[in-house]
Formats: C-alpha cells, structure tokens, sequence
C-alpha cells in the first residue's frame, strides 16, 4: 500500500533524477513492463498506473527501461555510492551537465590536464568545474541549460521556489 505503480512506456510522462529522487527515498514501487505493442489502455483507465519513459527512443519491452528506474534509484539509497555526499555533483542533480573528468598522466597523446585542476587551489577548482559544467551544458543539452538559467532567476521575495522538480 501506497507504493506507487509505474508503467514503463514510451508514451509515459518523461523520467527525470527529481522523480528518482523521490522514488527513492519512498516505500517502494511497483514495476510493470509490457512486451512489443504495450499496454491494453483500459488498464490506465481502470488502475493508478503512472506511464513513465525513459527516453524518446522504443525498445522491445519495458524490461530494459525497468533497469535504468532501478539502477538510477539503487545508487541513492544509503551507503550505495560510500560518502553521502558521492553524488551531490553528477550530472542533472544542480540542473547542470557535470564537469569533464581527468585521470593520470597529466598528459595523453597530447592532451594535458587542465591547470586550474592541477593547482590545488580548491576554490579555482570549484569555479573550473562551475564553468565548464555550465559551458557544456549550454553546448551539448540547451533544453537543460534554459530550464536551469531560468530557475536561477530570484524570485522577488528572494526565497527559492520549492516546487521545482527538475534540481
């Protein structure tokens, strides 16, 4: 009881880490997924079954889609991903693509780490990785980048909007 029910659909309301996020930290879920022409519709109409997708793309079966929910869910529960804080910066949790990601050497087939990155300059670091999740972000996913330049906008009362789902 008071599990929700979700469809895996192509036609189903887009899935987004606001709606992981609170799948989540909820009581479970139910997980139905149809096989090649998908759901007899009565089955909406009869039951509280949210339709979700997973992306504008059709595969074979729900069964897949049911994965991605689940991985995306698993890796925020508790001790998942080691430090609580682990996944604070990934990718859709600020609104932003996340920065790019650098390993050893410092320098591969002619491509060097970044400076800033090197300089153990904590806050010149922040600010690299602030820019360059912006700057990709602006580049390779417009759609993100306008919903995040317009929640940046203050609200008049200079309180934030608590009814966002896409942080």
């Amino acid at each position: 009881r008071g599990r929700p029910v979700i469809a895996m659909t192509p036609r189903g309301t887009p899935l987004t880490q606001a709606r992981v996020r609170r799948l989540a930290a909820g009581p479970g879920v139910t997980l139905i997924c149809g096989r090649f022409e998908g759901f007899d519709e009565r089955l909406f109409a009869a039951r509280v079954v949210e339709p979700v997708s997973v992306g504008d793309y059709v595969l074979s079966g729900g069964e897949v889609a049911a994965l991605v929910l689940l991985d995306a869910c698993v890796r925020l529960l508790p001790g998942v991903m080691g430090a609580p804080i682990s996944g604070d910066d990934e990718s859709f949790e600020t609104g932003l693509l996340e920065h790019p990601h650098y390993t050893r050497p410092v320098e591969w087939e002619g491509h060097v780490i970044p400076e800033a990155l090197r300089s153990g300059d904590h806050a010149r670091i922040a600010a690299w990785r602030l820019a360059r999740a912006a700057a990709d972000t602006r580049s390779r996913r417009p759609d993100l980048w306008e919903r995040h330049r317009d929640a940046r906008v203050p609200s008049p009362s200079g309180a934030q909007d608590e009814t966002r789902d896409d942080r």
